[in-house]
């Protein structure tokens, strides 16, 4: 029993250190500020952050993403698993010139909701149809997704010109 219990703790020591690299590689967005929903006498208060991160591939691109962050003792210390709540807009905030090497699809964003296999994604879409950009925020756990997810559209429109 002992040596099972030792085994085990050696396993989650070992999949900690795997994963916390992934963590702050996953670190690319900037912190706009947070909103306090409910307060909790120990540890961190529930809150909604937003966070905004560029395009890495499109400048002239931002996007806003705001998330319920679960406080408590548990929250404050990085163990508590976040809710699948969230938000996303995005905007054209300058000149955009697609890379010609654009995939119709691709991975621009992630970031961890809980300390083991859940996280928000987000995946740029391009509707060459109707030249627009499109951004789906989406909340995804390694043994089965959640529904959770919210979108946003950028029509690809001249920039600065009368």
């Amino acid at each position: 029993m002992e040596i099972e219990r030792g085994l085990m703790m050696q396993r989650l020591i070992a999949a900690a250190i795997v994963l916390l690299p992934l963590m702050i590689i996953d670190a690319n967005a900037e912190e706009i500020g947070c909103v306090t929903t409910a307060w909790k006498f120990w540890g961190a208060n529930h809150k909604v952050c937003v966070d905004a991160f560029d395009d890495p591939r499109i400048p002239g691109v931002v996007c806003h993403i705001s998330q319920a962050r679960t406080g408590g003792i548990s929250g404050a210390i990085g163990l508590a698993e976040d809710p699948s709540q969230f938000s996303i807009a995005c905007r054209q905030t300058g000149s955009i010139r697609l890379p010609a090497d654009l995939p119709h699809e691709e991975n621009v964003f992630s970031e961890d909701t809980s300390i083991f296999f859940k996280e928000t994604r987000v995946t740029r879409m391009l509707d060459t149809k109707r030249n627009t950009l499109i951004y789906v925020a989406v909340s995804r756990k390694l043994i089965n997704g959640a529904p959770a997810n919210s979108i946003s559209t950028v029509p690809l429109m001249p920039w600065g010109q009368p």
